[in-house]
This record gives structure tokens, C-alpha cells and sequence, in this order.
């Protein structure tokens, strides 16, 4: 008698969590982003919750929890039940670099974490003061191996992508630059524009004004691929530095155990809305450079992503603590 049951008692849980998914969502959602208003991570955030919340007639609002470069967001979702409700705006220094850059990490970037959608990246960009006698990457690595040890590159942080892209550029060149951190970007754009720092590895986004305007120069993208805005710029693979891919990207991360269910439908709505012309138009404008991915190929490039910040933190030993 039990043995005749238990393949109907199966088969409605079955039932009824693929109802539960179809529901979803059947009430507001959170979105944690790890950031302050107004920044890059907030702004992408809000275009995505609108559409989210126009396309599903349920409230996807933007929960800001700054600090730690991003890890308290992250843990708070790491943390919450995982129903789908709390989702976190996951992005490169909350999800694959930070985590390895401190001693007692909050949360585990691997095993916490759901992978539900890739947004997409902001490319970053060698720039240096026009003063820089260096015209391409070539001679700026002839100009550092010439005086050791005087050439500046700035970052807005330790263990930002702009830091560790130029401890990456050292350790692939063999060249003895000096990292001058500072509390968040535009003070260190102020120096470079004031020629008292050499170069920086900016996201494009911050520095395109002024390679318009011709107070920085740039001289090569740090992403594999040239990018559209900077046909005639160069990437660092394409000078000899093989593998070399350093970028800001945002993504949508659930608490690990969500329904599977939950995660492929917001993959597939957010992967639709990006596709939206007005969508894509505005992430342009603010650098982001879409990418689509399915909850699969998004879990692989988080694992690779991991791999290769663990190993930055490992041969370079630079702590955020």
C-alpha cells in the first residue's frame, strides 16, 4: 500500500514546486547591492529591478548595504533563505576577489551563492598623463625597467580591479611599478590628471571623458577583446601577455539551495530585458558591455574568475585587512 503511494505523494511535490516556481514572484523582492547609491553597481541595479518589476507586476526594490567592497551586501544575502526574495547584485570584488584578499572571509564565493545571470562588464583601461614619455605598453615597460621602482600606478582601493590589474601587469612584465592606493576613484583621477601619478588601470566609464579631451592617453584595455568605444586601443593579450582578462562585472546571485526552477525563470527574463533595445542602449552609455549567459556558463566563469583572483592574492599577499 505505501509503496503504491509514494509515487503519487512524488509526483504532487513535484507539482507543487513548479507551481510555486510559475508563481514566482509571488511578493516583493529584495535586490542587495553592496555599494552606495548612485555608484556604477547601484545605477545598472536600478535599470534592471524596473523592468523586473514592469514585466512581473511585483516590486523589485534595491536594498543598499555599502562596505567591505561590497562583502557586507554579499553576506547578507549569502545568509537569507533561499526562496528567491533576497537576490544580491553579485559583482567582481564581492564575488571573486575580496573573499580571498581577507583572513576570516565572511562567506564562501563558491559554495554560498547561486548563479542566476550575467549582466554584463565595464572594461578597464591603462591610462597615463599625456606628460608619460611612453606612446604604447611596449615603451612604458622599457620606460619601468629603465628607473625601477619610480613609476606610479594609482587604484581607488586595495584589492580593487584597478590594483590588482596593475599587480598583474607587474608580476607579467617583470617590472617594479608602485601601487599608491586611494579612498575611491575620483581622488585618484584628480592625481593623474594633475601628473603626480603616472598611470591607472580605470574602468573605461570613469576615464572616457578625459581620453576624449586628451588629458590621459590610452594605451591598452585589459579585457580579451579590443573594445567598441576603443577600436584602435589595443588589449594586453594582444602585446604578449596571454591569457591577461581584468574587468567590473555585475551580475544577479541568489543563496545557494534556490530552486532551480526560480533561477532559470530570472535568468531567462533578465537575459530578455537586456536584449531590450532602450536597455541596451542606456547600459552603453554607462560602459557596460552586455554578455548573456545561461545559469551554467555563469557558475563556470564565477569558478574561473575565483581561481584566478585566489591565485593574484596568493603569490602577491596583498590583504584588504
Amino acid at each position: 500500500m505505501t509503496c503504491v503511494k509514494w509515487p503519487a505523494l512524488l509526483l504532487a511535490v513535484m507539482m507543487s514546486a513548479a507551481a510555486g516556481a510559475q508563481q514566482y514572484p509571488a511578493r516583493t523582492v529584495r535586490l542587495v547591492v553592496g555599494f552606495p547609491p548612485g555608484g556604477g553597481t547601484d545605477i545598472v541595479t536600478r535599470i534592471v529591478a524596473q523592468k523586473l518589476t514592469e514585466a512581473w507586476k511585483q516590486q523589485f526594490i534595491v536594498d543598499n548595504r555599502p562596505g567591505a567592497t561590497g562583502m557586507i551586501g554579499a553576506n547578507v544575502v549569502a545568509k537569507a533563505p533561499p526562496d528567491g526574495y533576497t537576490l544580491l547584485t553579485g559583482h567582481v570584488n564581492s564575488n571573486a576577489i575580496a573573499p580571498w584578499m581577507v583572513r576570516k572571509p565572511l562567506y564562501d564565493p563558491l559554495t554560498d551563492f547561486a548563479a542566476v545571470a550575467y549582466i554584463g562588464y565595464a572594461p578597464n583601461v591603462l591610462v597615463v598623463h599625456p606628460s608619460t614619455p611612453a606612446r604604447n605598453v611596449k615603451e612604458l615597460i622599457a620606460l619601468a625597467k629603465a628607473h625601477p621602482g619610480e613609476l606610479t600606478f594609482a587604484s581607488p582601493g586595495v584589492g580593487s580591479t584597478n590594483h590588482l590589474a596593475g599587480e598583474m601587469f607587474k608580476r607579467a612584465t617583470g617590472i617594479n611599478i608602485v601601487h599608491v592606493p586611494y579612498k575611491g576613484s575620483s581622488p585618484a583621477i584628480i592625481d593623474i590628471l594633475a601628473g603626480h601619478i603616472v598611470m591607472n588601470f580605470d574602468t573605461l566609464s570613469s576615464v572616457v571623458t578625459y581620453l576624449t579631451s586628451g588629458r590621459m592617453r590610452a594605451l591598452a584595455v585589459t579585457t580579451a577583446a579590443r573594445d567598441v568605444q576603443l577600436p584602435n586601443v589595443p588589449t594586453l593579450r594582444e602585446i604578449g601577455l596571454k591569457e591577461y582578462d581584468v574587468r567590473n562585472w555585475y551580475s544577479v546571485m541568489a543563496p545557494a539551495a534556490t530552486p532551480r526552477d526560480i533561477v532559470v525563470r530570472l535568468n531567462t527574463e533578465i537575459n530578455r530585458i537586456l536584449q531590450l533595445p532602450d536597455i541596451k542602449a542606456r547600459l552603453d552609455e554607462l560602459g557596460v558591455r552586455l554578455d548573456p549567459m545561461t545559469p551554467e556558463r555563469f557558475a563556470e566563469f564565477v569558478r574561473a574568475e575565483n581561481a584566478k583572483y585566489q591565485k593574484v592574492a596568493k603569490e602577491t599577499g596583498i590583504r584588504m585587512e
